[in-house]
């Protein structure tokens, strides 16, 4: 089955010789959640501005379900609904006609259901008659999504979705996110909050000054970069790591009362039994051990960072 995005060694470098993206390259299956990561100007908004047909390409080819962007522009835009950071919304409208007369905009024949049951999985329902002006800016991110889902597309992209919107409505929005999924939407979205990406994602890709650096399924990502922590509260601080563990690549933390331990926890030999017995040998006492595992940001920041 042919992906419902597919990107192709897309650049594009503004008046000003600033290069924005360098051959960019992506594949999107239909159906998947695909978080796409990385600094504040990397690219990413970039990126989905010229798949959405917000801002044109320098060169590179763009296929959103089969029909090119810039040949059949009225098809792609009809496929994609769009969540941008942004909000732009008439303050003076009501809820429901914002929604409604977005989907009117496609060229869409009016659907009370859709609209109503869109008004209530984002807990718009009892807003329904409010004014924009009247809103949260968290239930004014709700009407954006509301009105990039009014015209029923195949594709969703949400670019920062969740920001400036509390605990509880993010919760909601993430739970919408995967009642479209199980329906066959296929969401894009870049976010600041990496765990979400890490929890919800069936991919990721980071992206880092304008180039994609990585794209892997995300239970591969953590396989393959994760590693495990072991922290070793110390009995009393200390003030350096002991001589007697110089070859060992621990660190210090919490002002001296912990040592932590890196370790890759799919190697035959993780090396903390041997560690334990070196510290017992050392005659360093500890009263409590930790383990963590790496998480998607740590691995995120990592790769970055390497590229500095």
């Amino acid at each position: 089955m042919s992906p419902v995005l597919s990107v192709s060694a897309v650049t594009k470098t503004y008046k000003s010789g600033q290069v924005a993206l360098h051959e960019i390259d992506l594949a999107v299956e239909r159906g998947e959640i695909f978080a796409l990561l990385g600094p504040n100007g990397a690219g990413k908004t970039t990126l989905i501005s010229i798949i959405c047909g917000l801002v044109s390409m320098t060169s590179g080819r763009v296929l959103v379900d089969g029909h090119d962007i810039v040949r059949e522009y009225r098809a792609t835009r009809a496929i994609i609904g769009l969540v941008p950071q942004e909000i732009a919304l008439d303050i003076f409208a009501t809820v429901e006609d914002t929604v409604r007369f977005s989907r009117g905009l496609f060229g869409k024949r009016a659907a009370s259901a859709h609209i109503d049951q869109l008004l209530r999985d984002l807990s718009l329902w009892e807003k329904r008659r409010t004014s924009v002006l009247e809103l949260s800016g968290g239930m004014k991110r709700r009407v954006m999504i509301a009105k990039a889902l009014s015209h029923e597309p195949s594709i969703l992209f949400l670019d920062e979705p969740t920001a400036g919107v509390d605990v509880s409505l993010r919760r909601d929005m993430w739970e919408l996110v995967r009642r479209l999924r199980d329906r066959g939407v296929t969401i894009i979205l870049t976010t600041h909050y990496i765990e979400e990406a890490e929890e919800m994602a069936d991919r990721v890709g980071v992206i880092d000054r304008g180039r994609l650096v990585l794209v892997e399924a995300t239970a591969a990502v953590m396989h393959k970069f994760g590693k495990r922590r072991l922290s070793i509260i110390m009995q009393q601080r200390i003030e350096a790591v002991p001589p007697a563990l110089a070859h060992w690549p621990l660190r210090l933390e919490a002002e001296g009362e912990r040592l932590v331990y890196d370790f890759d926890a799919n190697a035959p030999d993780t090396g903390i039994p041997r560690l334990l017995r070196e510290l017992g040998a050392a005659g360093i006492d500890y009263k409590d051990l930790e383990t963590s595992r790496t998480s998607l940001e740590d691995i995120f920041v990592g790769l970055v960072g390497n590229r500095a």
